[in-house]
C-alpha cells in the first residue's frame, strides 16, 4: 500500500514538474530569440534550428540602435515617467485606502463602489475625454500629461485596502497612544508591514506604464517626449524591417523591467501568497 501511494506520489510529481518546464521553455524561448537576435551582426526573426545558437556575438547593434532615433531621449522619457507614476501610485493610493480602512467615515462604502466601478470602464472610452482635458489645461506634449492622469488608480486603492483590512488596529491604537498621527501611522507603522502589497503594487504600475503606448503617441507631438515603446515602433518604420537592431532595442526595453522583477520578487509572492497558508 505504501509503495503504491509512493509511486501515484512520484508519477503526480513528474507530471506537474513536466509541465513546469514545458510552460517555462514556452515563456522564455520568445525572450531568448530577442536576445539572440539582437547580438547577430545580421539575421531573421524566424531563425532556422542551426543558427538559434549565434556563431558570431557583437553588441554593436545596441550601440547602433541607442546613437540613433534619439533612443537615449526614449529611455530618460520612459524612466521619468514610469517612476513617477508608480511612486505617486505607491503613495496616493495608499492614502485612499488608508482612508477608507481605518476611518470609516460617513459614505465610505460608496467611495469604494465609486472606485471598483472606475476598474470596468475601458480605457478606450477615456482615450478623447483626457485628450480634450490635457489640451485645455495647457499639458499637451508635457510629461504631466503623461504622469498626472495615471498617478491614483482604483486597482492600487483597492489592493492596498484590502491589505490595510487585514492589519490589526492595534498597531494604530498603539501609535496613537504615543502620539503618532495618521501620516506617522501610515507611513511609519503600516508601510514597513506592507512590503508585499506595495511590491505587488509597485511592480503591477511599473510595468503598465514602462509598456503604455496608445496614451504616449495621443498626448506628445514631438520626438523629445516619446517613450520607448513608440520610439521602437517608429524606429521600425523609419529603417524598415531591420530585425537585429529592433530587437536591440526591445532588449534594452525589456532588460529594467527584468530587473526590476528580479529585485522585488520575493515580496511580489509573498504578496500573492498571502492568506494561502494558514498561520
Amino acid at each position: 500500500m505504501v509503495i503504491r501511494k509512493d509511486w501515484r506520489y512520484r508519477t503526480k510529481q513528474f507530471i506537474a514538474y513536466t509541465l513546469l518546464i514545458f510552460v517555462l521553455t514556452t515563456t522564455l524561448f520568445p525572450l531568448y530569440i530577442m536576445f539572440a537576435t539582437s547580438v547577430k551582426p545580421e539575421g531573421n526573426i524566424l531563425p532556422t534550428w542551426d543558427s538559434l545558437i549565434p556563431k558570431k556575438v557583437t553588441l554593436r547593434n545596441y550601440v547602433d540602435v541607442w546613437k540613433s532615433a534619439n533612443f537615449d531621449r526614449y529611455f530618460l522619457n520612459s524612466v521619468i515617467v514610469t517612476f513617477s507614476v508608480t511612486f505617486l501610485n505607491i503613495i496616493l493610493d495608499s492614502m485612499v485606502a488608508y482612508a477608507l480602512s481605518r476611518k470609516g467615515f460617513k459614505g465610505s462604502n460608496l467611495v469604494l463602489l465609486v472606485i471598483i466601478a472606475t476598474m470596468m470602464i475601458p480605457a478606450q472610452v477615456l482615450m478623447i475625454p483626457l485628450f480634450i482635458l490635457i489640451k485645455k489645461i495647457g499639458f499637451y506634449n508635457t510629461y504631466w500629461a503623461l504622469i498626472l492622469p495615471f498617478s491614483v488608480q482604483g486597482f492600487g486603492i483597492f489592493l492596498m485596502k484590502q491589505y490595510f483590512d487585514g492589519l490589526p488596529k492595534s498597531l494604530d491604537e498603539a501609535a496613537m497612544i504615543d502620539g503618532a498621527g495618521d501620516f506617522k501611522i501610515l507611513f511609519k507603522v503600516l508601510f514597513p508591514i506592507s512590503k508585499p502589497a506595495i511590491a505587488v503594487l509597485g511592480i503591477n504600475t511599473f510595468l503598465t506604464t514602462w509598456n503604455s503606448f496608445v496614451y504616449p503617441l495621443i498626448f506628445t507631438n514631438t520626438d523629445n517626449m516619446r517613450t520607448l515603446p513608440i520610439g521602437i515602433a517608429y524606429f521600425n518604420t523609419i529603417h524598415g524591417i531591420d530585425y537585429v537592431h529592433l530587437m536591440a532595442g526591445s532588449s534594452i526595453a525589456t532588460i529594467p523591467v527584468i530587473a526590476v522583477f528580479l529585485a522585488f520578487q520575493k515580496q511580489i509572492i509573498s504578496g500573492l501568497t498571502r492568506g494561502a497558508v494558514k498561520e
